[in-house]
């Protein structure tokens, strides 16, 4: 695979900040999604999950407006039904595959997170948002629905009742109720939700990324219905793969020696 560092990402900026790959959409003014930055975000993941040197993922908006407003409505006008098709395809490849990231990826909302904009954060292990910032998942308002997860993830975060609020009635909430329900970790000013989320990722850097990884995989099986015991089953089983890992070694006898472990993500 090319590495992603040379590659073009339509409708994204990317950056490395140690062992933080930092995306920023980049589709001015509202940073809209298109069927072709979808693709790019679904290609850009699998190319960082390849990349043993990337432990973890922060996405935010360009300028201080926008996170992202979602989905470009001009598309669906024609009511072209192959069209939607695509499109809601495009979405759930993108977010999928972000939500499947081996690392910690932590959303940035550094402004408006409308639609298929909050849907991209909801896809992410862990969400900053700006005090001025907004979220909604207005789709019902215009004859459509949140096809990009969000009528899965978000009450998963934050309960069947604030999810039909915001889905059902069209709520739009801001940063302090975002927090107070959980959608979001952390409330900050203006301006300092990237610098948060990299400050996280820096956290999340520290840790062990095969351990990390397993870990991710075990909290996120919660969600497939998976019964409790063999939930358990599975936990115990990850944790005796992790001595086939080099990292395992690394880690215990960096704590015995009273040193920092280095990582080799192996």
């Amino acid at each position: 695979m090319m590495d992603w560092r040379k590659q073009e990402h339509v409708g994204l900026k990317v950056e490395a900040d140690g062992h933080t790959a930092v995306v920023t959409l980049d589709n001015p003014p509202a940073h809209t999604w298109t069927v072709h930055s979808l693709s790019a975000l679904r290609d850009l993941i699998g190319a960082l999950n390849a990349d043993t040197s990337i432990y973890a993922l922060v996405i935010t908006g360009g300028g201080e407006k926008f996170f992202s407003a979602g989905a470009d409505l001009k598309q669906f006008a024609s009511g072209d039904k192959a069209l939607a098709r695509e499109a809601a395809r495009r979405f759930g490849e993108a977010f999928e595959a972000l939500s499947g990231f081996r690392g910690v990826s932590i959303a940035a909302i550094n402004g408006y997170a409308m639609g298929g904009g909050l849907e991209c954060a909801l896809a992410c292990d862990l969400r900053v948002i700006e005090e001025y910032a907004q979220v909604a998942l207005p789709e019902a308002t215009v004859g459509l629905l949140p096809c990009a997860g969000g009528t899965q993830n978000l009450p998963r975060l934050v309960g069947e009742g604030w999810a039909k609020r915001m889905i059902l009635l069209g709520e739009r909430i801001d940063a302090d109720t975002a927090v107070r329900i959980g959608l979001a970790e952390e409330k900050v000013g203006k301006g300092e939700a990237k610098a948060l989320a990299i400050e996280w990722a820096n956290k999340a850097g520290k840790q062990s990324p095969s351990s990390v990884a397993a870990c991710k995989t075990l909290v996120q099986a919660t969600r497939s219905g998976i019964s409790h015991a063999s939930a358990l089953v599975a936990e115990r089983e990850a944790f005796v793969d992790l001595f086939d890992r080099a990292d395992q070694g690394e880690g215990v006898n960096a704590f015995l020696e009273k040193r920092a472990p280095q990582w080799k993500n192996a």
